[in-house]
């Protein structure tokens, strides 16, 4: 597998991303091939899309700045986390715990960084439609098949710095089912499911960086994934609550607090 990084000017608001792409594509003396994954930083995603938002512009609410008080933000940031966000489970300074789009965020995607002074840039608007957008529109300006994924950066449970995160995939599975197959020993596996589009958001996140590298996108070329025509739905990629481990655990630890602290 090789995976190859790809330098852009800075996107802006209704700047064409598939166009950008290919053009740096060719200044790393590249051609597309069928089977070629693309990944695309969600942040390069939202700018093309304009979700970039001046906070003086911004009137926050009475809950707004309770929020911002509780976590040490600033009152129109927690404003638009308020209107992002489809739940909001509390957090620490600088960073709230929230549901967006069905998956567990900081700030309801809502990022400061590299968004000109006083600005946020929002996460993406349909994400899942708009990956199926650009990867036709490759079909059609390169006339090559590949797979294409959005990657965001994301944080795990009582691990320090960010990794990536697949947000919305097409072209390739972007989960493998490993239950059934065996293991070293001949056992079955009984749980398993390799999360493929996590690990290559992760490698993709690696060469994307989190500063000021202007490379937001990534081609990775030989990725052992199984390519697909068929519609790739985000809830592939999610698990219910009560069977996710974290999630169930928090609410029993929840419980058991209330009970000793009611």
């Amino acid at each position: 597998m090789q995976a190859f990084s790809l330098e852009t000017s800075l996107i802006k608001p209704k700047d064409n991303i598939v166009n950008m792409l290919i053009q740096a594509v060719k200044r790393r003396n590249l051609k597309l091939e069928d089977k070629d994954v693309i990944a695309i930083s969600s942040k390069a995603v939202a700018m093309a899309q304009g979700r970039i938002v001046e906070l003086h512009q911004v009137t926050p609410s009475k809950e707004a700045r309770t929020l911002a008080e509780k976590h040490s933000l600033q009152p129109q940031f927690a404003e638009l986390i308020i209107q992002e966000a489809e739940q909001i489970y509390g957090g620490v300074e600088k960073a709230v715990l929230t549901l967006k789009n069905g998956i567990l965020t900081v700030n309801a995607g809502i990022d400061r960084k590299n968004a000109p002074s006083g600005h946020v840039v929002l996460s993406p608007l349909h994400p899942q439609q708009h990956v199926e957008n650009i990867r036709n529109e490759i079909r059609q300006k390169a006339g090559k098949k590949v797979g294409v994924f959005v990657v965001d950066s994301d944080v795990a449970p009582l691990r320090m710095g960010t990794r990536g995160l697949a947000v919305a995939v097409t072209g390739f599975e972007p989960v493998k089912d490993c239950r059934d197959e065996k293991d070293l020993f001949q056992k079955p596996l009984l749980i398993t499911r390799h999360a493929i589009a996590d690990d290559l958001a992760s490698l993709a996140h690696l060469l994307m960086g989190e500063t000021s590298e202007k490379t937001p996108f990534v081609l990775i070329r030989d990725a052992p994934v199984t390519f697909t025509d068929e519609k790739v739905s985000p809830e592939e990629m999610e698990i219910s609550s009560d069977k996710c481990v974290y999630a169930s655990a928090f609410k029993i630890s929840a419980a058991n607090l209330e009970t000793v602290n009611p």
